[in-house]
């Protein structure tokens, strides 16, 4: 017998004999657990920032933005801090006062002196012209200027203030962000295309409009930023909207009339599961077809949680999708009828929690660590098979099995570890074969 998927099912036909040899066995583990082919990526240009390159083939970089009052230099510092370990490998701070232009120097010599090299991102809004002219040493520390044209001024000023901005950035060799959001949208932009889309005559519905605008806004502040001076690689774009379809919808529409490097985001998420789910919703999409260079999630933290959530929800999306590695992952089932017992839960987040908290070492002494995968499973019926799937894993007896933890490594049953310690021996057999398959000679 063997099982079959017909011709139109949208997938390549695959015949898989149901009784497979030790032989076949293994070459199907390796299948799939191949690495899968790589998403083309949108062409867009090579942007430095700092240490850090976005866009062309550079990896997709994660970044993420504090919540502290800037002209705090220490408590910003700490936070920027906290983020940079989390895995932001570029952090925005709000510059949007005196005091915080004044500060952010402060900040910068802080995080040298805790050897934490994270380039800054300043997000200027409303005051910005006017806080880099007087602050040279803020331009200086800064490795990026956020500038969002809807907030940079009004009538004949927003020229002359957008123009100065750019002008700083030419003269100190720094990125430009110019970030377009939904909510602080340039009014005279939207009453024009508005005004000419009624005037046509097949005229789109409104919400085309908007997204015609959020377009054409970035597109045209950029092209006016390369007759500034500045090349189209210090440029990144970004078109930020909070409706899932929308934001689809206008990077889409941005990708195809551009090779700008893009910085995806959608823009006020939410909190907890409705901000997770939104963002992952609308950047895997995107991701997917190849669109974006850095990515951000706006989670609205709970009242004294950590900001860097929003890091690891990043970290996640572009693991899931195979796009990069960060940490080493952790397969484990939901549990059902057959595990009434929560020891395999807490043993899977127990060696969850152990793997990230060791990736900073382990990124120095054992390169390729991020790659692998651990599996926890808790009955007999998916758990051998996922267990071998796994470069290490562990099959945990269910409700009514026998008391045994049959271990695999790279598909082969190697132990099986029973009695009261198999966390502890789990996570011993976890560092043993890191050490042997990454530590080298």
């Amino acid at each position: 017998m063997q099982a079959i998927l017909p011709q139109n099912s949208g997938f390549l036909a695959w015949r898989l004999p149901l009784s497979l040899d030790a032989h076949s066995t293994a070459h199907w583990l390796n299948l799939m657990s191949s690495t899968p082919a790589p998403i083309p990526r949108h062409s867009t240009h090579a942007v430095r920032v700092g240490h850090v390159t976005v866009g062309a083939d550079a990896p997709i970089v994660v970044q993420s933005m504090t919540n502290t009052d800037t002209a705090d230099s220490k408590a910003t510092a700490a936070q920027v801090a906290e983020l940079a370990r989390a895995g932001s490998e570029l952090v925005r701070i709000t510059v949007n006062s005196e005091q915080a232009a004044q500060a952010v120097p402060q900040i910068r010599t802080q995080l040298d002196r805790l050897g934490v090299d994270v380039p800054l991102i300043g997000d200027f809004h409303f005051n910005g012209h006017k806080l880099l002219s007087k602050y040279p040493d803020c331009a200086e520390a800064l490795a990026k200027y956020r500038i969002n044209p809807g907030n940079v001024g009004r009538g004949s000023k927003r020229d002359e203030q957008f123009a100065t901005m750019i002008e700083i950035a030419c003269r100190y060799d720094k990125a430009v962000r110019i970030g377009v959001n939904w909510g602080s949208l340039d009014q005279e932009l939207v009453v024009r295309l508005m005004d000419a889309n009624t005037a046509s005559a097949n005229p789109q519905d409104t919400r085309q409009v908007i997204h015609q605008a959020m377009v054409t806004s970035a597109l045209d502040n950029a092209q006016r930023a390369e007759q500034l001076g500045l090349a189209a690689d210090r440029i990144i774009l970004s078109v930020k909207m909070s409706g899932v379809q929308d934001l689809i919808a206008v990077y889409r529409m941005l990708a195809e009339r551009c090779h700008y490097a893009l910085h995806l985001g959608l823009t006020e998420a939410g909190m907890g599961a409705k901000g997770i789910v939104a963002s992952t919703a609308a950047l895997a999409v995107l991701l997917q077809q190849g669109i974006g260079d850095t990515i951000r999630i706006s989670l609205t933290p709970e009242p004294g949680g950590s900001r860097s959530a929003e890091v690891l929800v990043a970290q996640e999306i572009l693991q899931s999708m195979g796009l990069r590695a960060f940490t080493p992952s952790v397969v484990a089932c939901p549990g059902c009828g057959r595990t009434s017992s929560d020891y395999f839960q807490k043993l899977a987040q127990d060696i969850q929690s152990y793997l990230r908290a060791q990736m900073p070492a382990w990124q120095r002494r054992y390169p390729g660590v991020e790659n692998m995968s651990v599996a926890v499973m808790g009955c007999v019926v998916n758990g051998p098979g996922e267990s071998k799937h796994a470069n290490i894993g562990i099959s945990l007896p269910g409700t009514g099995e026998r008391p045994v933890a049959p271990v695999y490594v790279d598909g082969e049953k190697t132990v099986t570890l029973k009695g009261d310690h198999i966390a502890a021996e789990f996570q011993q057999l976890v560092n043993e074969y890191v050490e042997k398959t990454y530590g080298g000679s």
